[in-house]
């Protein structure tokens, strides 16, 4: 796999199908900030409606494609704080993409993004303890672990300690 073997880009209507899965994929709402499905519906109106401003947004979502134009997740930075120049970083790679380098190429692409593009000072990602792939793939990336979170993410039985990892641009 080389460099070149993803696409970032901004959603289309077209993805309305790929939205709706993977937000509604409860496997990974563990890792999100969301606990409750999401209507096709409320999603075409969030595609219709997001400005793709991450100054007017405070994020933006963008779909991960591969070499063959398949999505294979979707990316965002978010809670943008253009006042202290950070914002947070989530990814989601679907199941069967996992484990092929995607997560790594996104990471570099939206922190060159971030450093480049937005002029962050830091970015910021907020880990499950118990997903060592999650953590080994943002330190690798140049993430440190800050602090951890405790009992900050529930997973419908139980709650998890969560690391707060940053870098700095």
């Amino acid at each position: 796999m080389n460099e070149s073997t993803i696409n970032l880009r901004a959603l289309e209507p077209e993805d309305l199908d790929e939205l709706y899965a993977i937000e509604n994929d409860r496997e990974v709402w563990n890792v999100g900030h969301t606990n409750v499905p999401y209507s096709r519906y409320a999603l075409h109106d969030y595609i219709a409606h997001q400005q793709a401003d991450i100054y007017a947004d405070r994020q933006v979502r963008l779909v991960i494609e591969n070499a063959e134009k398949q999505v294979v997740g979707l990316a965002d930075l978010m809670n943008f704080s253009p006042q202290h120049q950070r914002a947070e970083l989530g990814i989601v790679v679907k199941q069967d993409f996992r484990r092929l380098g995607y997560g790594r190429q996104t990471v570099e692409r939206l922190l060159h993004y971030a450093r480049q593009t937005l002029h962050l000072h830091q970015v910021y990602v907020v880990v499950d303890s118990a997903n060592t792939e999650a953590q080994n793939l943002f330190r690798q990336a140049g993430f440190k672990e800050q602090t951890r979170l405790l009992d900050w993410i529930f997973d419908g039985r139980d709650y998890h300690d969560a690391l707060l990892m940053q870098t700095f641009l």
